[in-house]
């Protein structure tokens, strides 16, 4: 997993001081949890595009792809992969 532990370490961060970063279980359910709500969910959406340059307009901004530290690495995934067809797609016109 190669952003896990960076998303880790923003939970902790912004949303569960008290909590170890490696405590955190990749498919924890941080919705149903309590962990982010929707206000946490416009906080991490920020932080994914200031810290991995995540173009949001280019993807689905779906709820479950925020449901858990896997998610949310699959999201990063997807949408860097869908920024960089978009921008190819623009250079190619």
């Amino acid at each position: 997993m190669q952003y896990a532990q960076a998303i880790k370490e923003f939970l902790v961060e912004e949303f569960l001081p008290d909590v170890p970063a490696h405590s955190i279980e990749d498919h924890y359910d941080l919705l149903e949890g309590g962990v982010i709500d929707s206000l946490g969910l416009l906080k991490v959406i920020a932080w994914l595009e200031d810290r991995y340059a995540v173009d949001t307009d280019a993807v689905d901004l779906d709820p479950e792809s925020f449901k858990s530290v896997a998610a949310i690495e699959a999201f990063i995934g997807d949408a860097r992969a869908a920024s960089a067809a978009t921008g190819a797609r623009a250079e190619a016109a």
